[in-house]
């Protein structure tokens, strides 16, 4: 008769393997997410949470941006890029201070650099988008939330993909049949159509009301609905929390803007 050891007996049942989970495969392809966000952002969002992407979508800001700036420069010309220059340096304070030579050398330099510098708006452009997904990925974490850097600047990129194509769009449409002569260049900077209550304000004689006026567009709007929606799908996070990260990041970049509107006089 066989015997076991009472030691073997006292011995623990070895707990069971852990299996682990099944990763999470994405279901679109990237060019399915650029299109399924117009529809059906809550899906796109899960997805890229899975799967974090944002090249093609970033591209297609990027050109459409840099089409905007390009249109816009194209259509006031030089001449009308000199003038609104020239308007700016007179408005600074250390104009009084300044030669004529000196200013018309400041005047030149402005335009040499905005010359240059609109075909560095792609560069400019993917900068931003990591910027805002930094931003994203810090907030989120101080509300608990649990996704990555990638995931997060994904988000930013495709909650501004809808407004950025229907915005500019309208743009061009507006551009077409707009006169040079009235064409604003500092207001421009935020696109021809002001869907917004700034609408009805001298955004000239009141920078700063005609700024916070202007942040509540119909465009950013639709923006921060879909920044809410892939936040708390992405960082699986409340409404809540979502909607307040949104909000607190608005208003820093409206208090940026209400700083730059008061030093250039320009509403920003």
């Amino acid at each position: 008769e066989t015997t076991m050891d009472e030691n073997q007996l006292m011995e623990p049942t070895p707990p069971a393997p852990k299996v682990a989970a099944p990763a999470e495969e994405s279901k679109m392809s990237e060019i399915g997410t650029v299109g399924n966000i117009f529809f059906e952002p809550e899906s796109t969002f899960n997805d890229l949470r899975k799967k974090p992407r944002f090249i093609i979508a970033g591209i297609i800001i990027a050109l459409l941006v840099t089409a905007y700036t390009l249109g816009v420069t194209y259509k006031v010309g030089d001449a009308g890029i000199r003038s609104f220059i020239t308007e700016q340096v007179d408005k600074s304070p250390r104009s009084d201070s300044l030669t004529p030579e000196q200013k018309s050398n400041a005047i030149q330099m402005q335009m040499t650099i905005n010359k240059y510098s609109r075909f560095a708006i792609p560069v400019f452009v993917f900068i931003s988008f990591f910027v805002g997904g930094l931003l994203y990925w810090l907030g989120t974490k101080a509300f608990g939330g649990g996704s990555g850097f990638m995931q997060n600047v994904s988000v930013w990129v495709y909650s501004g993909l809808p407004p950025a194509v229907v915005g500019t769009i309208a743009n061009f449409i507006v551009l077409a049949f707009k006169s040079a002569d009235d064409i604003d260049l500092a207001a421009s900077q935020r696109g021809l159509i002001h869907a917004n209550p700034s609408f009805f304000i001298d955004g000239k004689a009141y920078p700063l009301v005609a700024t916070v006026l202007s942040t509540f567009d119909v465009f950013a709007i639709w923006g921060w609905i879909l920044a809410a929606i892939g936040l708390s799908v992405v960082n699986k996070m409340s409404k809540a929390s979502a909607w307040t990260l949104v909000i607190i990041i608005t208003i820093v970049g409206m208090a940026f803007r209400l700083i730059g509107a008061f030093f250039s006089g320009n509403a920003g």
